[in-house]
């Protein structure tokens, strides 16, 4: 069975969480990357900022992003996949939390990302179009 250590895009960058959302916004683009792991002074993960996150939290609701800390993004526990968890979990867990993107740890060590195209090549047909059915319903 396939693992999200195989599939996933290795070494994610995390974004600090007291770094301004213009300063994320920036990454992303430098990136190329649609979402960034938040992470606290300690290192530890905090969440994902994801560019819908700029335009919904931020933008849409008229915050000035370069006075808006990352942080405040950041849902309660973020969502992840341990690095040697299967495509089976993968699914599910996306499924679960409808999320397109999870950050895959390694004990307590962010290792990569893990996004739904990345799964979507990883598992037959069916299970692809069923994943992306389930994250695309309200």
């Amino acid at each position: 069975m396939t693992t999200a250590r195989e599939i996933m895009t290795p070494g994610a960058e995390c974004v600090a969480a007291d770094e301004s959302v213009t300063d994320a916004a920036r990454k992303l683009t430098d990136l190329g990357v649609g979402a960034l792991p938040i992470c606290g002074t300690d290192q530890r993960l905090k969440g994902v900022l994801t560019d819908r996150d700029i335009v919904v939290k931020v933008l849409g609701v008229g915050k000035d992003p370069s006075d808006t800390p990352v942080g405040s993004l950041a849902q309660a526990e973020a969502v992840t996949i341990g690095a040697d968890d299967d495509t089976q979990e993968i699914f599910r867990t996306m499924t679960r939390h409808k999320v397109r993107r999870l950050p895959v740890i390694d004990g307590h060590k962010l290792v990569g990302m893990v996004a739904l195209a990345d799964v979507a090549r990883s598992v037959p047909n069916p299970e692809a179009g069923a994943l992306i059915e389930a994250l695309s319903s309200d």
